[in-house]
């Protein structure tokens, strides 16, 4: 039994899916002790050297850093706008009204973080679309455009859950038709609906969800998984600069 789970531990590190995830596998030796290492994301998160070319405007369209330039403006205008904030029924409206007329700088504040929303989901469309034009997901960095696509699909969650907290007729009816949207996926969409909102309505367990969701969970998991892509840019190599490094 043991020597039947080593071999299929041992066809599994031969995978080409694990050798996408896991560049130099792991050991008991020094060396793979010392790629352990060398792969630590905290350690590695920025290069020795990389080629000068890797970083033109011609090339990059600089798309992957205006996309992490934004979200940090997200994170750096919505931690201010949570100190004003109530995710309740009753006053939620209240506090984007007091944004505008009463708060100094409220409209300013707001206008920033809701426009910065809007060019983060075009420039990380534009990304994706510019690397897989350019064919960066091919081998060996597949992972990484898998990376690339959850990190997509995550803008897209902030932008829908930060749509309701204003909690304003165009919030509640856009929440409204596109858990309606959910509910239309065979088989799990009456139940995943249900989960988001808390209920069958878009209520203040709806409001609650979305707030936790857009302020809490999501940021976290965006910011952990921004982490992983450029760590595996790092070590899977320049993506125009023609450098490939093999597992």
């Amino acid at each position: 039994m043991a020597n039947s789970l080593a071999e299929q531990l041992a066809n599994l590190r031969d995978t080409r899916v694990w050798r996408s995830i896991f560049r130099s596998g792991f050991g008991p030796t020094n060396l793979h002790r010392a790629l352990a290492v060398q792969q630590n994301v905290f350690l590695h998160l920025s290069s020795v050297k990389i080629r000068k070319r890797s970083l033109s405007f011609r090339v990059t369209w600089f798309l992957g850093t205006l996309s992490l330039g934004t979200f940090l403006i997200l994170v750096a205008t919505g931690i201010p706008l949570m100190l004003y904030y109530h995710p309740s029924v009753p006053q939620a409206y209240a506090d984007m009204k007091d944004l505008r007329f009463a708060v100094s700088a409220g409209v300013f504040l707001r206008n920033l973080h809701r426009w910065s929303a809007h060019a983060m989901v075009l420039l990380v469309f534009a990304h994706l679309f510019k690397v897989f034009y350019r064919g960066a997901y091919r081998p060996p960095r597949e992972f990484n455009w898998v990376i690339g696509v959850v990190l997509l699909m995550l803008t897209l969650f902030l932008s829908y859950t930060g749509y309701l907290l204003p909690w304003d007729q165009l919030a509640f009816w856009a929440i409204t038709v596109g858990s309606n949207l959910i509910s239309a996926v065979p088989v799990f969409g009456t139940k995943i609906r249900f989960l988001v909102l808390g209920g069958h309505t878009v209520n203040a367990n709806a409001l609650l969800r979305f707030y936790v969701l857009h302020c809490v969970v999501l940021p976290l998991a965006a910011a952990i998984f921004v982490a992983i892509h450029f760590w595996r840019i790092r070590k899977d190599g320049g993506i125009y600069s023609g450098e490939i490094k093999k597992p």
